[in-house]
């Protein structure tokens, strides 16, 4: 009895810490090389009962992106800086519930070692904005992978 409700209990935790907004490595990674071009994927599931509306991704510094992914049925807008590198990016369109949306992007990252922080912004058709930034980590973790 306290095994099958200590997995019940582990498995509604694992269900908990993988639903929201992730950037990783195109196959699932949270580990790159630094200065290695890499393809990612910022996988955005709808975990309400409206629909995700919009995506905005804050590329985090050092990290050059050089193309997108076509995404039918989603607009993408990027903002640069003085220097041409992509520093926002915001995808509109519409993700239903329990559905989800894979955005694959590649990018070269950083010539240093270190952790690249990915904040990302989900709104919903009810103008309401979910922040996987670590605003607060325990209910809004942003992503990170490690740049060795």
């Amino acid at each position: 009895m306290f095994r099958s409700l200590l997995t019940l209990s582990v498995a509604a935790l694992i269900g908990v810490a993988s639903a929201h907004a992730t950037v990783r490595t195109e196959s699932g990674l949270t580990e790159s090389a630094a200065g290695k071009s890499e393809v990612y994927r910022l996988n955005v599931p709808t975990e309400k009962d409206i629909a995700t509306t919009e995506i905005r991704l804050v590329v985090p510094a050092g990290v050059a992106i050089s193309r997108f992914q076509v995404l039918p049925g989603f607009t993408r807008t990027v903002t640069k800086n003085a220097d041409g590198l992509v520093t926002e990016i915001v995808w509109t369109g519409s993700i239903a519930p329990m559905e989800y949306a894979r955005f694959f992007f590649q990018a070269t990252n950083p010539a240093a070692p270190g952790t690249l922080v990915w904040k990302v912004y989900q709104t919903y058709s009810d103008g309401s904005v979910v922040r996987w930034d670590d605003t607060d980590p325990a209910t809004g973790p942003a992503s990170k992978i490690t740049l060795k």
